[in-house]
C-alpha cells in the first residue's frame, strides 16, 4: 500500500527542516515541478553536506568548494538519494528556495508557483534506477494531489534558469522518466 501525502509532509520522506522558506504568495498553486541535481562535494554521494547547505550548517573550511556557497540560504522540498531514499526539507504548502531567478511560460519567480525535487547526482552521470522508481512515485503522488500540476509541467532547473543552470543534465533521461510516469499512471 502507497502512504497517503499530505498537503505538507511525504510520511516516508526523512524529515530535515529548512529554515530557508516562506510562505508561498496568496493564490500560488503547485503549478510546475522543477527537477535538479546535486552533489556536494562535486562527485561525492551520501555525506551530509546536502542536509548541512539546506539547513545552513555547511562548513566552508570543509572543502574548497563550500568556500563560496557555505553563505547561501538555499533549500528544496525534497531530495531523492542514489539508493532511493527520501528527505524532506520544506513543507509542500511552502515556498522552497531552490529555482533563483527563473521562469517557465512566460511566468517568473518560479518558487512561488513550484516543488523542487533535487536528485543525487552529476549533470553528465546517470540517475540511479531507485531514483527514477523513487522520483516516478513521488510525482505522482504530487499530482494527485495538487489539481493545476500536469505531466507535462514537470521541467529541469537548466529549463527555467538557462544559462545559469545546467541540471539535471544529460545525465537525466527524460524520456525514459516521461515513460516509467505514464506507466505509473
Amino acid at each position: 500500500m502507497k502512504p497517503d501525502l499530505t498537503v505538507d509532509r511525504l510520511p516516508d520522506a526523512r524529515q530535515v527542516a529548512s529554515p530557508n522558506c516562506d510562505e508561498r504568495p496568496a493564490g500560488c498553486d503547485v503549478e510546475l515541478v522543477v527537477i535538479h541535481g546535486i552533489s556536494l562535494p562535486p562527485g561525492s554521494y551520501g555525506g551530509p553536506e546536502i542536509d548541512q547547505l539546506f539547513t545552513n550548517c555547511l562548513d566552508p573550511d570543509a572543502h574548497p568548494y563550500f568556500a563560496d556557497m557555505a553563505h547561501l540560504k538555499v533549500s528544496s522540498h525534497l531530495l531523492i538519494r542514489r539508493d532511493g531514499e527520501l528527505v524532506q526539507y520544506v513543507p509542500l504548502s511552502m515556498r522552497a528556495w531552490h529555482a533563483g531567478e527563473s521562469c517557465y511560460s512566460g511566468r517568473v519567480a518560479c518558487n512561488d508557483f513550484s516543488v523542487g525535487i533535487e536528485l543525487e547526482g552529476q549533470d553528465e552521470e546517470p540517475y540511479t534506477g531507485a531514483q527514477y522508481d523513487r522520483l516516478v512515485d513521488v510525482v505522482s503522488r504530487l499530482l494527485a494531489q495538487f489539481p493545476a500540476l500536469t505531466p507535462e509541467s514537470i521541467t529541469g532547473h537548466s529549463d527555467i534558469s538557462p544559462g545559469r543552470k545546467t541540471d539535471p543534465g544529460p545525465g537525466f533521461d527524460w524520456d525514459r522518466f516521461r515513460a516509467l510516469l505514464a506507466a505509473h499512471a
